[in-house]
């Protein structure tokens, strides 16, 4: 039986100092094995923040008892969407198989109990799963990779967190000065939460498009979404109307043909006709001459085989596997525009 598609969404109730954050293992127990960079992590979040951390039993389990014992991080998401005490639940990182993790969610409890819900990478199945059931969820960082690192990071990171998740207004967006590609070793003794040597920011590259589009955003890891596909918690076509889909890559770096081939499913299953835009996150790892075939493929697929010649395409946008990236609210409204070449919410995430 398919689910009904939302026209609304429900919104978590914005963070103040002092409130509590649970912080799970959903995917990979790289917090086991790198207990020095989740630590970081942790104390970012209260230094930084004022938010007091809950660490739920799966943060710090291996990677074998994270892989037996799916059930077991679903418990953890579930007992954290239904403490009242706690305002938000944060990734410590991503993995590959948290869509094992879908089926023993106790969606009817964590309907009942909006809140925020962020991470990235493999983190996209339960962002994008929860978000078809009427709650807005937060694609961003996590507290192994992003919240570690950005005592490093330009200060408009920390700000940007702050007005997504603090502050009840509809910040636009800008690409952030400079940016790393990776981090220094987690090996490296003393590792403190170094990136790799930032850049200056290129721009974002506008491949198409024309006017002003609003929606509501949706998307994620596009790799992660493969995982979804045919599965129940993939969307409904209709699900995808007016959709400002974004899309990124992760540290795997799948060969541009991989992307077109990913691409060319969403056209071949009617969802490029029915999105009003398409966002590409900024490629990790790829070297320059590997982003201009991506941008040129991104706009032959779109343009060429499904005949969207009016659809704005927009790519290398702060968003995804580099740092600093983004929150991006799935389920809000928001509004690109091809003319002033702005990206803006047009609604507050929370409330």
């Amino acid at each position: 039986m398919s689910r009904p598609i939302p026209t609304d969404f429900q919104k978590p109730r914005r963070l103040k100092r002092g409130d509590k954050v649970a912080v799970v293992s959903p995917s990979s127990g790289a917090a086991h094995t790198f207990r020095n960079v989740q630590g970081l992590g942790l104390r970012n979040l209260e230094a930084l923040f004022g938010l007091e951390v809950v660490e739920f039993p799966t943060s710090r389990l291996s990677n074998d008892e994270l892989y037996r014992n799916p059930e077991r991080r679903a418990e953890d998401v579930n007992r954290a969407f239904a403490d009242p005490s706690i305002g938000a639940v944060i990734a410590s990182i991503g993995g590959d198989d948290s869509v094992r993790v879908l089926p023993f969610l106790d969606t009817e409890a964590i309907r009942k109990n909006p809140k925020i819900l962020m991470g990235y990478s493999d983190t996209t199945t339960f962002t994008t799963y929860l978000n078809q059931l009427g709650l807005v969820t937060f694609n961003g960082p996590s507290v192994m990779a992003g919240f570690a690192q950005l005592r490093h990071m330009p200060a408009e990171a920390a700000a940007h967190v702050e007005s997504i998740l603090f502050e009840a207004e509809a910040p636009s967006y800008r690409p952030y000065p400079k940016w790393a590609d990776h981090y220094v070793d987690w090996r490296t003794p003393g590792y403190d939460g170094e990136l790799a040597p930032f850049q200056d920011h290129e721009g974002w590259r506008w491949i198409q498009g024309s006017g002003v589009i609003e929606g509501r955003l949706f998307g994620g890891c596009i790799e992660v979404l493969e995982f979804l596909k045919g599965t129940e918690f993939w969307p409904a076509l209709d699900f995808f109307n007016a959709k400002i889909l974004f899309l990124e890559t992760s540290e795997d770096k799948p060969t541009v043909s991989n992307v077109k081939y990913m691409l060319r499913n969403y056209g071949s299953m009617g969802v490029l006709d029915r999105i009003g835009a398409l966002l590409i996150g900024r490629a990790r790892s790829y070297s320059d001459a590997e982003k201009e075939e991506l941008y040129e493929t991104v706009g032959r697929v779109c343009l060429l085989e499904f005949g969207r010649t009016n659809l704005p395409v927009v790519a290398n946008m702060d968003f995804g596997h580099t740092d600093p990236q983004w929150i991006m609210p799935l389920g809000c409204l928001a509004a690109l525009d091809c003319e002033a070449k702005s990206f803006r919410l047009l609604e507050a995430a929370v409330r």
